[in-house]
């Protein structure tokens, strides 16, 4: 199998969960800015693999399949590592809440679009502009939230800023989420037959 560009930077982007992880966690100086950097370094390659594959018509089947994989990894283990972190009081609720909902969606709407995709309808389920949004809003969440994780007194305003934002993106994932549901109903309640092919390889 030959690996085009966009599938390395998506490997890329894989590789860099690790060091965002180390980042978060060990004690050095700036740790927390260096942690964002990585993550925010690794939605630049989200973008970039993205647009280099349609720009150069660099597509493959594993890089449909990697690249939703990378995304949604990176999203579950920054949104694991600020719960584990947003400990107690209603604010850590929210945060746990909002991330559950965030993870579950995900988790729902790739058996979704698997589904569909085995009765020939996945393009009944391509990725939206309300879901693009939704990423969007997600990442400038988890930056911000990744930055000033430690909430000391001068930080303290912007994190909240940060919980905010990810409270709205938790919004937008639930109303992505109906908009997707809302669009597969018809075969989930069998009321539509199965198309001949799929076309659609966007996940």
């Amino acid at each position: 199998m030959r690996i085009n560009l966009p599938t390395w930077l998506t490997l890329f982007r894989v590789a860099l969960l690790p060091v965002m992880v180390m980042a978060f966690y060990l004690p050095f100086r700036g740790h927390n800015i260096t942690a964002a950097i990585v993550f925010a370094l690794a939605g630049v390659t989200d973008w970039l693999d993205g647009y280099l594959a349609r720009r150069l018509n660099l597509t493959s089947q594993f890089g449909a399949f990697l690249d939703p994989v990378a995304d949604k990894l990176m999203v579950a283990v920054t949104l694991f590592m600020l719960v584990e972190t947003h400990r107690g009081g209603w604010p850590g609720v929210v945060m746990a809440i909002t991330s559950a909902i965030i993870v579950g969606r995900e988790i729902s709407i790739s058996a979704l679009r698997e589904w569909m995709a085995e009765i020939g309808m996945r393009a009944t389920v391509r990725v939206a502009f309300l879901g693009k949004l939704k990423t969007a809003m997600q990442m400038v969440a988890l930056i911000v939230l990744i930055l000033q994780h430690e909430k000391d007194a001068e930080a303290l305003r912007l994190y909240h800023i940060g919980e905010g934002l990810l409270v709205i993106a938790g919004v937008l994932t639930i109303w992505s989420g109906l908009h997707y549901l809302r669009a597969a109903w018809p075969a989930l309640h069998g009321d539509t037959s199965p198309l001949r092919s799929d076309q659609d390889r966007n996940a």
